[in-house]
């Protein structure tokens, strides 16, 4: 015993263990916000997409699934004012090279703005203009960037908005492509 009063000999759990229980509170929350976010987007068959992509190519996604049987496609909603869809550019580029994607230039500009804009930043992505966000809000999405996976089947696989990953969105490719056989 000391003059303070008794010492403690009970030893306090390791600090790893705290910020291992804090970090995994931090991250159920996190994916909390994203289901109450994403708790209006389309689930199920996915809506139809029909339209003139900004270099005059026709896409409708029931003849690019006809045309790519046992793919997954993912839909990337973008705009050019957006800061987070910045960082989530080099992650598309680099899937676009071996997984097919369609991109969804919300409210940047007419076409011929969007595909300046997509020049001057060295993007080749096959878009879809949607300037007043009518595609954005048929998928039920509530902000930008915002990704669709896409299964071979035509079923809305898995949906995310904000910063995700570039092997998040591949892994994501790669289950939603798994169920082609």
């Amino acid at each position: 015993m000391t003059e303070a009063g008794p010492v403690s000999k009970e030893k306090a759990a390791p600090r790893w263990r705290r910020w291992l229980v804090e970090g995994l509170l931090v991250l159920l929350a996190l994916a909390a916000f994203q289901l109450w976010q994403l708790r209006d987007a389309a689930r199920g068959p996915a809506p139809a997409i029909v339209g003139q992509q900004i270099d005059g190519a026709h896409f409708s996604l029931d003849e690019w699934r006809a045309a790519h049987p046992g793919e997954a496609l993912l839909i990337y909603f973008w705009a050019e004012w957006c800061p987070i869809c910045k960082t989530t550019a080099g992650s598309v580029d680099r899937i676009t090279a071996d997984q097919p994607v369609l991109s969804v230039a919300v409210q940047s500009g007419d076409s011929a703005a969007v595909a300046a804009w997509l020049r001057q930043k060295g993007h080749a992505w096959a878009t879809l203009n949607d300037p007043q966000g009518a595609l954005l809000r048929q998928f039920g999405l509530p902000g930008l960037p915002a990704f669709v996976v896409i299964d071979p089947a035509g079923d809305i696989r898995f949906v995310a908005m904000g910063y995700t990953s570039e092997i998040g969105l591949r892994l994501r490719l790669w289950w939603a492509g798994r169920g082609a056989g």
